[in-house]
């Protein structure tokens, strides 16, 4: 049986590359789907994400599947309760962003209609294809990850800064970053 042809990034993990198979690139519009890259994003902040894939579960668990309902309105033993998780990553500035990230996730629903609809009207409601030769060619940034990453600060998100941006671009299908001889490519 031949090996399928993947981007270097996920060669060899497994947890990776079933990531990269049926996630990465995948464009997302469920605004629930849409809060848990975003939470699990601002997470990754500073560490790799295979650290985050690898605790994934145990995040879903923590974070009540990602409802942001939920989130919005977590209470200070809740927070420490999560500080006490050793199944996520224990950063208290992060797990206080997660909270205060839902509440502005939900304003932004209010507004457009959908956080879908407020995320995806920034790349004209359409995936980015991007034709990267190699891995070198991915960048961490573009325009459009600054601009967003700047409007979500705006609006009161705490860490997204323009990398986390991009990768969530990237890991919701905003953005499609597969290198030209990868199979997602072809």
């Amino acid at each position: 049986m031949q090996e399928k042809n993947r981007c270097r990034w996920c060669v060899g993990i497994e947890i990776y590359e079933k990531y990269h198979d049926e996630e990465w690139g995948v464009p997302v519009y469920d605004d629930q789907k849409l809060f848990e890259f975003l939470i699990l994003e601002t997470f990754q902040a500073g560490l790799s994400w295979i650290t985050i894939l690898k605790k994934r579960e145990n995040f879903r668990l923590a974070f009540d599947y990602f409802d942001y309902l939920k989130v919005a309105d977590y209470s200070e033993v809740k927070i420490q309760e999560l500080m006490q998780n050793a199944g996520i990553i224990r950063n208290q500035l992060k797990i206080r962003a997660a909270v205060t990230n839902a509440n502005s996730f939900i304003k932004i629903q209010e507004e457009f209609g959908s956080f879908s609809n407020y995320i995806w009207a920034f790349t004209d409601n359409k995936p980015i294809v991007n034709k990267p030769s190699s891995l070198k060619e991915v960048p961490a940034t573009s325009d459009i990850s600054d601009k967003i990453s700047k409007d979500l600060k705006k609006r009161g998100f705490k860490f997204v800064g323009s990398t986390v941006v991009y990768a969530h671009m990237q890991a919701t299908g905003m953005v499609d970053d597969h290198v030209a001889d990868c199979w997602k490519r072809n």
